[in-house]
């Protein structure tokens, strides 16, 4: 509802309680002029009024019955406006009650996103920790069993290289001795 229908409805409000006092006015007045009519009638049954003064009283008289029920139908017809415009009004405070709420539910979410967010990357990271951690002890593991097999190796490659030629091993008998002289210099 916009600021401008707020200053139509007091305007509509107040003419319908000027319309209102003013059908009270002429209804007293109305009432007036039949009770001095009725008194003068009663009062003096020879007095007959003029046929014109009593046909202008009746003109009168139908001239404030449609000016009554023209203001009556005014009076219907503001009471119809301000009936539809109450109901608007109950129907824009519920939407606005509706998009107060849901708004408050939606901040509510906006502030829970970072720790759901949080809590399902977590959850995603364990499966991932997890390997990682495995990949890490398989690497150790493989990383312990290169450097054995490299020492192996290693030591293999040394005591190969130590003995060089592969020669055929003699037997040194013990009990045999051989006089090999070698010569001396002078």
């Amino acid at each position: 509802m916009s600021q401008s229908d707020t200053p139509n409805i007091q305007v509509l409000s107040t003419e319908v309680s000027q319309l209102r006092q003013e059908l009270q006015l002429r209804d007293q007045l109305v009432q007036q002029l039949s009770q001095e009519l009725f008194r003068l009638v009663k009062g003096n049954t020879s007095f007959m009024p003029q046929q014109p003064e009593l046909e202008r009283d009746l003109a009168q008289l139908q001239a404030l019955q449609e000016q009554l029920q023209a203001v009556e139908q005014q009076v219907a017809f503001y009471q119809e406006q301000i009936t539809t415009r109450d109901s608007e009004i109950y129907q824009l405070r519920q939407s606005v009650q509706e998009l107060t709420d849901r708004s408050r539910m939606l901040e509510q979410v906006v502030q829970e996103l970072p720790q759901i967010y949080r809590r399902k990357f977590e959850e995603r990271m364990m499966p991932v920790r997890e390997k990682v951690a495995m990949l890490q002890r398989e690497n150790r593991q493989l990383q312990a069993e290169l450097q054995s097999v490299s020492y192996r190796l290693a030591l293999k490659t040394r005591n190969a290289s130590h003995s060089g030629i592969d020669l055929p091993n003699f037997p040194h008998p013990a009990s045999e001795q051989t006089n090999i002289s070698t010569p001396q210099n002078a």
